[in-house]
């Protein structure tokens, strides 16, 4: 079935979209008073854009290659991408005391690897 990937790719793209819009156009200083956000008060404002530009990519690159029919390998690729991302944000919020964060960048994490899969294997269409 091709329809859990597609649903797996799409919720995991609409938090990419969020998180690199928030990364890429909110003030670093406002980002690092919002809940989760307080490891940025230590990160240079171009790396938060530079992640915030990365996750509006991931977010196309999740949805676009599959769709258009056009290089759909790029789909499980930046998923495991998006996995690696997810490690490091669970790093970061594991050095910041944001266990509920690292709970939530876990779940992020087996979506997408779920969609790497699936991508990969079982359903490479």
């Amino acid at each position: 079935m091709n329809l859990a990937p597609w649903i797996a790719a799409g919720l995991l793209a609409v938090v990419a979209l969020t998180g690199g819009v928030g990364k890429a156009f909110v003030p670093k200083e406002k980002l690092a008073a919002a809940p989760g956000g307080a490891w940025t008060a230590g990160a240079g404002a171009g790396f938060v854009k530079t992640l915030g530009v990365l996750e509006l990519l991931a977010a196309l690159g999740l949805i676009l290659p599959a769709a258009t029919g056009i290089a759909p390998v790029l789909v499980p690729v930046t998923a495991v991408c998006w996995v690696l991302l997810m490690v490091g944000a669970m790093i970061t919020h594991v050095r910041h005391g944001s266990a509920g964060f690292v709970a939530l960048n876990l779940v992020y994490l087996a979506v997408a690897a779920f969609v790497a899969w699936g991508r990969f294997g079982p359903f490479t269409a």
